[in-house]
């Protein structure tokens, strides 16, 4: 059940879900971190990025816990993406990319965050050591030391701005992934095919991030394959 919910009321509507009898819900931009707030037991994963994107209303009260990274890490596998193949550069410093600077770390990457508000990015890798910083002005220019780009803002979305980053002077094989799932082609990925370079839409991520979440809702665990994709993506 879809639920557009006003940040104001994002605490109110929780609780409510919680006391209706809902079994949990999975939670999208720009929730992440206010879920995190509203959480009585938070798994260590999430407690590190600092974001929850999946609620779980049990007699311990709501938990929360933190998949994205998780289907991050699998749809760039999906694609075959090494998430260790070198130095990654990541856009944006809002409750996704906490979570994927997380979870590529614990793969072994050198994560750059590069976030149009400086402040933000410097807390992000304040709170992520070893993260680096990159000001926003020099996306493209240092393209070339990066084996992956991730965009995590909502640049590109339907609805929003467009996302201005040119890949000219990306390095030859770099792996360009967009979280943004409408459109399913997004104009970073068709750039990024244009230039022979690997995209990575979001549309798996969005399915592979579900997962474990299904799995603790429902005790099924659901098997992404390209019937599902066919269908979600339809």
């Amino acid at each position: 059940m879809p639920l557009p919910v006003a940040p104001a009321n994002f605490a109110a509507a929780v609780n409510g879900l919680a006391k209706a009898g809902f079994a949990g819900a999975n939670v999208t931009i720009p929730h992440k971190e206010a879920a995190f707030a509203v959480c009585d037991v938070v798994e260590d994963f999430a407690r590190r990025a600092g974001a929850v994107n999946t609620l779980l209303f049990t007699p311990r009260g709501i938990e929360g816990r933190n998949t994205d990274g998780y289907g991050f890490v699998a749809n760039l596998r999906a694609h075959g993406v090494n998430p260790a193949a070198g130095p990654v550069l990541i856009l944006g410093a809002g409750g996704a990319a906490r979570a994927i600077t997380a979870a590529l770390q614990d793969e072994g990457a050198a994560v750059t965050i590069c976030n149009r508000s400086p402040e933000r990015a410097e807390a992000l890798a304040a709170a992520l050591p070893p993260a680096r910083v990159l000001p926003w002005a020099r996306r493209e220019a240092a393209l070339g030391d990066y084996a992956l780009l991730v965009n995590t803002t909502s640049l590109g979305m339907v609805h929003n701005p467009a996302l201005e980053m040119s890949l000219e002077r990306a390095a030859p094989g770099l792996a360009v992934a967009d979280i943004v799932y409408a459109p399913l082609e997004t104009a970073l990925l068709a750039e990024a095919a244009a230039h022979g370079l690997q995209p990575v839409e979001g549309l798996g991520m969005l399915l592979h991030q579900a997962v474990p979440g299904f799995a603790a809702w429902f005790g099924v665990t659901p098997l992404v394959d390209a019937a599902l994709y066919r269908i979600v993506a339809a």
